[in-house]
């Protein structure tokens, strides 16, 4: 299926967001209102960055699974953003794109998921927005960029390790 609202010859993408901005802007942390900002203006269109739309299934497993955000508020956080929407939402999972990510995920010794992430920003030429900071480090050929400041990414951090200690 192609996604119809997305015009690559019109709309030039900026970017393609990870999972990880989704999570955090999903619930409540010192790094919240960073992510919801930026992905705030990516559900406007005022960014022109694809959201794949896997990647909310994927945010809802994180928030209830690690995170233990109670399953009906990430429910509904998650379902409140779809339901913008947005033409950031990209729903394209062809074959070819499936078996390029996994091409991906071998080359770059990364996650499958990551391997799709590579994909759709080198289909696109654009940046993969993400808090990884292994992806970073792992894939050369494409901007990765974590979209928190630093100093408000760190302290994410420092507010993870201990929430996750208890």
């Amino acid at each position: 299926m192609v996604n119809e609202r997305l015009l690559p010859e019109k709309d030039r993408i900026e970017g393609v967001i990870d999972v990880g901005i989704i999570v955090i802007s999903h619930f409540e942390n010192p790094a919240k209102n960073s992510a919801l900002d930026f992905l705030s203006d990516v559900l406007k269109w005022k960014r022109k960055c694809i959201i794949p739309t896997s990647a909310i299934l994927g945010a809802y497993h994180i928030l209830t699974r690690y995170l233990k955000v109670e399953k009906t508020s990430a429910y509904q956080a998650l379902s409140k953003t779809l339901k913008t929407h947005s033409p950031a939402f990209y729903e394209d999972l062809s074959v070819e794109i499936v078996l390029d990510s996994l091409t991906n995920a071998l080359g770059y010794n990364v996650e499958s998921w990551d391997g799709y992430i590579i994909s759709l920003a080198k289909k696109f030429r654009a940046t993969i927005y993400t808090i990884d900071t292994k992806l970073a480090r792992k894939v050369k050929d494409v901007p990765v960029v974590n979209p928190i400041p630093p100093n408000i990414f760190r302290k994410y951090n420092q507010w993870l390790k201990s929430k996750l200690k208890k």
